[in-house]
């Protein structure tokens, strides 16, 4: 028998607003409520809410604790101030990611890593094996609630109930009182426009989630234009765009690799990639035939393999068939073309710039 999925506090609103739920990282988790074309557009024109209880929440506190996250991940979080937000992979010895995950700097000695659910328990497992006595680690991923608050009313739709909340600036977090709730706000987010996230105590998950959907400009977002949504702004999403046989160099994150701070895991390796380059990157790409191209899908040149797809779909917001892939350097440059093998046909693709889509400057 398969085990029971794990439920937010908010599953049953999602039942009662109509989503189709559906099995992701072990939890029931809504894929989407009018369709994905249509949530992807608000999310890019108003604003969307998504449930993101599924996520893992990592507490480290202790006198060595910032010295022993700066050992497990290739970012700088030394330098971060109180408040700050730091996106990072963490990696093996061999330089592949064991996850990304966004480190909130609470206080000088206090972190919150936020991971993705599919690697909660690898992550614990690798987070509690990696620091020292003196550090604290603490897992609160199944009593917290995750709230996102996405696009370009989103400022205007949250401000009402936080004081000073345009204020806080991008990447950075702070305690707030949200109807008369204890949250976390922080300004990040998985879809390429401006938002919120809100961390809560499970019990007040279905009180806020009323309050700010109540909100005319605000609809609830499924995972499945998350996904669209994240992709079109080159935001990478662990298992296709990331593992542990994946560098952050490959996947073209070598601005969170800080090859010159103290000894951390992975270091002498992503060293050596760096010196003689990868041998593979990631590139985006747009179909030229017609087709769209999906995770596993072989790339192939001059009638021979040079790499796989990572991530494909068709951009609600550009009408295009987009996709990211892993191709020989040599492959990688704007312009260069190859194919994608669909089923018995290989359908023309060409290299672009990333991000696909970037939201437009604010006035």
């Amino acid at each position: 028998m398969k085990p029971e999925l794990h439920r937010t506090a908010l599953h049953d609103r999602h039942s009662k607003a109509g989503a189709r739920m559906v099995e992701f990282a072990g939890w029931s988790m809504p894929v989407q409520y009018s369709g994905i074309l249509e949530e992807h557009r608000h999310v890019r024109t108003a604003c969307g809410i998504f449930d993101l209880s599924h996520m893992g929440e990592l507490y480290l506190s202790g006198p060595s604790a910032t010295a022993d996250l700066q050992r497990l991940v290739t970012n700088d979080v030394e330098k971060a101030a109180p408040g700050q937000c730091v996106y990072s992979p963490m990696c093996n010895e061999k330089g592949g990611v064991v996850d990304d995950l966004v480190a909130y700097r609470l206080e000088p000695d206090r972190w919150l890593l936020v991971v993705n659910a599919s690697n909660h328990d690898k992550d614990l497992a690798w987070v509690k094996a990696h620091v020292g006595s003196a550090t604290v680690v603490e897992d609160r991923s199944f009593e917290t609630s995750l709230l996102a608050l996405q696009g370009p009313a989103a400022l205007e739709v949250l401000a009402p109930h936080v004081p000073a909340l345009a204020a806080l600036k991008n990447f950075r977090s702070r305690p707030a009182n949200l109807a008369g709730r204890d949250v976390l706000l922080s300004r990040t987010g998985y879809t390429g426009e401006d938002g919120f996230e809100i961390y809560c105590d499970n019990s007040a998950a279905g009180l806020l989630w009323d309050l700010l959907a109540s909100d005319a400009r605000v609809r609830p977002i499924g995972l499945g234009a998350r996904d669209t949504l994240r992709f079109e702004a080159r935001l990478l999403l662990y298992g296709n765009d990331l593992d542990e046989q994946i560098t952050p160099l490959e996947a073209g994150l070598d601005w969170t690799v800080k090859l010159d701070k103290a000894d951390f895991i992975g270091r002498e390796a992503l060293l050596g990639q760096k010196k003689t380059g990868p041998a593979r990157r990631l590139v985006g790409f747009r179909m030229t035939g017609r087709g769209v191209a999906r995770h596993g899908y072989e790339i192939v040149a001059d009638g021979k393999p040079i790499g796989q797809v990572a991530s494909g779909t068709f951009s609600p917001t550009l009408e295009q068939n987009l996709g990211l892939g892993f191709v020989q350097s040599s492959y990688a440059n704007p312009g260069a073309r190859f194919a994608v093998r669909i089923r018995s046909q290989q359908v023309e693709a060409e290299v672009v710039k990333t991000p696909f889509y970037k939201r437009p400057a604010a006035k």
